[in-house]
């Protein structure tokens, strides 16, 4: 999927939802568990529910691998279902994946080739030879670690390292690596306060935001900072959407839970003259 895609989709939806997929089976409507494939028909009712006011759906893959080779494939099941019956929906494998040369090369693969996801979320610590193999794919996306929603983040990202916090210098070094027009970039909805710079960085790059909603993230502060007049944004919500219910009624719930938030980045964008 390009990238005025997507555009043409938040325009048309009103919306720039990502639905996280993190499919826990000690959470899913107990009913489910008799089906040949709780997961997929977990997700499956998920997305039919959804994807009206939804412009991706982000699988994080550790909750597919926990479950082996049955996991791997459900979440195939999955992305190929979405591509299948709504192609117009951006697909992102949330796996932070990222080694050098022809590992990355593999991985990109797999995710790009094999799965058919249109964008893969990368770490970026290992350098530009770490994360340019994922950049080579036509039409697809590399979503960039660069300032995460954890109190870990805190850690190493905002450091300072010779004078430049370390997450604006993985911001800055990533504009220089071959085919950047490709990448996005992680920066949680916890770090609302810090767009308005990374927006000075990389003034026109999409931003993956997780964190609004369980994760005490606030949508307005999100827009406030990090919105472009083309939004720019795909904010995630995960288990505010896909756990609204554990009962039979967990589709609808998920449905009334993503409208509520389409309905407010509806406003939001109607408000910016978007």
């Amino acid at each position: 999927m390009t990238t005025e895609q997507l555009v043409e989709q938040i325009k048309h939806k009103k919306s720039f939802l990502t639905v996280g997929l993190d499919v826990d089976l000690n959470k899913i409507p107990k009913h489910l568990l008799a089906t040949e494939d709780p997961i997929f028909e977990f997700n499956k009712a998920i997305v039919d529910a959804t994807h009206h006011v939804t412009v991706a759906y982000k699988p994080n893959t550790a909750f597919y691998e926990a479950y082996g080779i049955d996991g791997w494939k459900s979440l195939k099941k999955t992305i190929e279902y979405i591509n299948d019956t709504y192609p117009e929906v951006f697909t992102i494998a949330d796996a932070k994946r990222g080694d050098i040369g022809n590992t990355s090369t593999m991985y990109a693969k797999a995710f790009f080739e094999d799965m058919n996801f249109d964008s893969v979320t990368v770490a970026p610590y290992m350098g530009k030879d770490s994360v340019e193999p994922f950049l080579s794919f036509e039409d697809k996306h590399t979503i960039l670690l660069a300032l995460t929603s954890n109190q870990g983040a805190f850690d190493f990202q905002t450091k300072e390292v010779d004078g430049v916090t370390l997450y604006k210098r993985v911001l800055e070094t990533s504009k220089e690596w071959k085919n950047s027009e490709n990448l996005m970039y992680v920066v949680g909805a916890t770090k609302a306060e810090y767009l308005g710079d990374i927006r000075k960085i990389v003034p026109n790059s999409f931003l993956l935001v997780p964190g609004v909603g369980a994760q005490g993230g606030s949508l307005s502060e999100v827009c406030k900072y990090g919105m472009t007049n083309e939004v720019g944004l795909l904010v995630n919500s995960s288990r505010g959407v896909i756990y609204a219910s554990n009962g039979e009624d967990f589709a609808q719930a998920a449905c009334i839970e993503a409208e509520k938030l389409q309905q407010q980045m509806k406003d939001i964008m109607t408000d910016a003259g978007i």
